[in-house]
């Protein structure tokens, strides 16, 4: 099986620092620059890294923020992570992916303790119409170039449109060769697609005046989601000044378990 990653090795430094050492491959690569990873198997990645990092038995992650500094290098990197925030019920992490001498992404999450709450549980969010099996095969995506685009499958709710609709999206990679991928990690490695899925101004690279990168990714789970399709339910708004917003409620099979926004600086296409 391809994968996104290879992994070089992992230092334990003094004051609980992880310091783990990762190579992209062409499948990590970006759409908006051939020289960039794409920022969704980057996500999974730091994804990966904070699950993993100290686990409490009965706490998990609610919230990922992540930031993107700047463009990030299809090319060597780290990613150090550290708690930032101890504690027994609530604690704050911080994974921090380097290349080339510098920081290109910062993500923080929060694990919050957890405990039967089945009794008060309830959503407003509403399941999906449709499972991916039932929806049929959506290549509208096929226009942006780059590896990862390339790397994975999509269907769509037949009233998708620019600005607003539900696609479901998966792959069959794994994050790092060699080892498990788990859901949460395969799942949250296709978030940052949303941007890509409704877009109001056409479906492929070639045919754009203007660019929408997004600046940060936030996802808020109120359950650890399951399975291999993530289903994006997304809403895509440009300001009048230049700066965008894209939301998205996220589905498992099961239905909706969190949400996402991304933050976008819309500028024109350079030629």
């Amino acid at each position: 099986m391809s994968a996104y990653y290879h992994f070089i090795k992992r230092e334990q430094q003094e004051g609980g620092l992880s310091v783990a050492h990762y190579q992209p491959t062409k499948h990590a690569q970006g759409a908006w620059n051939e020289h960039e990873q794409h920022m969704a198997p980057a996500t999974g990645l730091l994804t990966a890294e904070l699950n993993a990092y100290a686990p409490q038995a009965n706490t998990r992650i609610a919230r990922i923020s992540l930031d993107i500094l700047g463009l990030i290098p299809l090319d060597d990197f780290t990613i150090t992570t550290r708690c930032i925030r101890p504690g027994k019920t609530i604690e704050l992490i911080e994974a921090v992916m380097s290349s080339r001498g510098r920081d290109a992404i910062i993500a923080r999450a929060w694990r919050l303790m957890t405990q039967d709450t089945s009794a008060i549980a309830g959503l407003e969010d509403q399941k999906s119409l449709h499972k991916p099996e039932e929806l049929p095969s959506w290549d509208g995506m096929k226009g942006w170039p780059g590896g990862f685009i390339e790397s994975v499958r999509l269907v769509s709710e037949p009233d998708r449109r620019p600005g607003r609709g539900m696609v479901w999206i998966t792959n069959d990679m794994e994050m790092v060769e060699g080892a498990p991928t788990d859901d949460l990690v395969h799942l949250l490695g296709m978030v940052d697609t949303a941007n890509g899925v409704v877009p109001r101004l056409g479906l492929g690279l070639s045919q754009l005046e203007w660019m929408f990168p997004n600046t940060d990714l936030q996802i808020h789970m109120h359950r650890i989601p399951t399975g291999k399709w993530l289903g994006i339910e997304a809403m895509q708004q440009y300001g009048a000044d230049g700066i965008g917003l894209t939301s998205a409620v996220l589905h498992d099979i099961y239905g909706p378990f969190g949400r996402s926004e991304q933050i976008l600086t819309i500028r024109p296409m350079p030629r």
